[in-house]
């Protein structure tokens, strides 16, 4: 989720129409992994226990090594989940937000049959102390099922920004219910300006050299605007794009950096050929925005282009069918407009 990968460039002779189009073939229709590739801070809720309970922790900033740390002490009076047998198995879980990806979270061990448990434990993020103001800490409490059935117990946001960094002593605060901030996503994030395309298989005719024997999406990635400003000279970000439910290799392309500057324009294509119509509807595409570093990559906001069923594809239960509405219009009006461009202004999200 780093994405630590060199930069690669899609710039193929075998496409001409535009200076910078990228070719890449995935075959939809035999794809079988299926993960999501931003996960939100709750995904995997399924209890419906009341919040209760205090959590003990300190921060710190480590300005030699950049570190930011996370002390967990404990926990008390939390919760009982399992009323039945009168426990509870809890760990503790952290995001940065707005940063809600996998790289920015941490978690503890797992304490079983206790509803005071015990830590000791340290939760550590490389990042620089400038970017680590402009955001939250949302510090979570779970209660671990052996089937991935987890219940939420409760959580505290810290506001990083306002937080005394000379208070390193450990200290009781209350979890409370969920947030709904943390839940929706409400901030603003930007806007990609984009524009589709998608090519029936065959449907150029018989007389075209290039005629594709296997449909074809084509994303025509523009610009972004008001991306969030991580320091002072802007921030130097670059758009990643997958097909899910393919997370591979062969499904991942990149745009180029664009250095110090939150108004970014790409104009860079991406295209995937293999995709049969039927694919439409199951398949989704996700564009993400990030910010590079030599170290990790930061999450800015993206958008998933499908048709957000909310649940399945190919069958198979997924989590990431959750493209809004303007996100299904979107991906609706190129799927009855074949062979033709269809331009949109879209805001960027949590995902």
């Amino acid at each position: 989720e780093s994405d630590t990968a060199s930069e690669i460039s899609f710039q193929f002779n075998k496409h001409k129409k535009t200076p910078s189009i990228g070719s890449h073939s995935s075959d939809m229709a035999s794809v079988s992994s299926v993960s999501g590739s931003v996960l939100s801070v709750y995904s995997g809720d399924f209890g419906s226990v009341d919040a209760q309970g205090t959590v003990e922790f300190a921060l710190d900033y480590d300005e030699k090594n950049r570190e930011f740390q996370v002390h967990v002490s404990q926990c008390k009076d939390l919760a009982v989940v399992d009323e039945k047998k009168g426990r509870s198995d809890p760990y503790v879980k952290t995001y940065l937000l707005p940063d809600k990806a996998r790289m920015g979270k941490r978690k503890t061990s797992v304490k079983k049959r206790t509803v005071n448990p015990i830590y000791n434990e340290v939760l550590r993020y490389k990042i620089e102390k400038m970017v680590l103001l402009i955001q939250k800490l949302n510090l979570s409490v779970w209660h671990n099922d052996p089937l991935g059935r987890n219940s939420f117990l409760g959580e505290i946001e810290v506001d990083l920004a306002s937080w005394d960094w000379s208070n390193r002593k450990l200290n009781w605060y209350p979890l409370k219910p969920r947030s709904l901030s943390a839940v929706n996503g409400v901030d603003h994030r930007g806007v990609m300006n984009l524009s589709i395309k998608y090519v029936p298989p065959g449907s150029l005719g018989k007389m075209r050299p290039k005629n594709p024997p296997s449909g074809e999406v084509h994303i025509w990635v523009k610009d972004v605007k008001d991306l969030l400003q991580l320091r002072p000279s802007g921030v130097d970000s670059f758009v990643k794009c997958y097909v899910l439910p393919d997370t591979s290799k062969k499904s991942y392309q990149k745009t180029r950096v664009i250095k110090r500057d939150t108004n970014p324009v790409f104009n860079h294509t991406i295209v995937y050929d293999g995709f049969h119509t039927e694919d439409l509807k199951d398949a989704c595409v996700e564009l993400t925005v990030w910010d590079h570093e030599k170290l990790t990559n930061h999450f800015l906001g993206g958008i998933r282009l499908g048709l957000g069923t909310g649940s399945l594809s190919y069958g198979i239960s997924v989590d990431w069918m959750d493209s809004t509405q303007e996100e299904v219009a979107f991906w609706q009006e190129m799927m009855s407009a074949a062979n033709e461009w269809i331009e949109g202004l879209l805001p960027l999200r949590s995902l």
